[in-house]
């Protein structure tokens, strides 16, 4: 004797194979590549560099990163850090907050010293920004308007 259904079978439709569900991922990898890569020039300068000379102003700041002697090297092993960390998709929010205060120097110093990379740096930031907001769920806590202390949560 076999168990018959009382309703015939409603077929299921598969998820929609939409490009949509790749972006945070692309997004993601594109920035870890693009700091890991910076990052790691900045160690072993294996990146030809530009053969116009920089503004005045760019200049300077650029020697006076180097010349502090803990600066640079402060943010391109942050660069390459974040980069790893985006690549490999482990803490992902800790990265996208250490990343923030470079990105925006990179924006600043583009916008403000050397016009001609505002591109790049302008999609860094929209590209971090869509991350964040990707994970806005982690940074919930974060911006809490009152924290309760934590020996009161009980």
């Amino acid at each position: 004797m076999s168990i018959q259904p009382l309703a015939p079978a409603i077929p299921v439709p598969a998820a929609p194979r939409s490009i949509a569900r790749y972006t945070a991922t692309t997004a993601r990898v594109l920035l870890g590549l693009v700091f890991f890569v910076c990052g790691l020039d900045g160690f072993l300068h294996f990146i030809p560099q530009p053969t116009e000379m920089p503004s005045e102003g760019a200049m300077a700041f650029a020697i006076a990163l180097m010349k502090s002697g803990y600066m640079f090297p402060l943010i391109k092993g942050t660069e390459v850090t974040v980069g790893a960390l985006l690549l490999t998709n482990r803490l992902v929010p800790l990265a996208l907050v250490l990343l923030a205060p470079v990105s925006v120097n990179i924006f600043a110093f583009h916008a403000f010293l050397a016009p001609s990379g505002v591109v790049l740096a302008a999609a860094i930031i929209a590209i971090q920004i869509y991350l964040a907001w990707t994970y806005r769920s982690a940074y919930r806590p974060l911006l809490a308007l009152r924290a309760p202390a934590p020996w009161t949560q009980r």
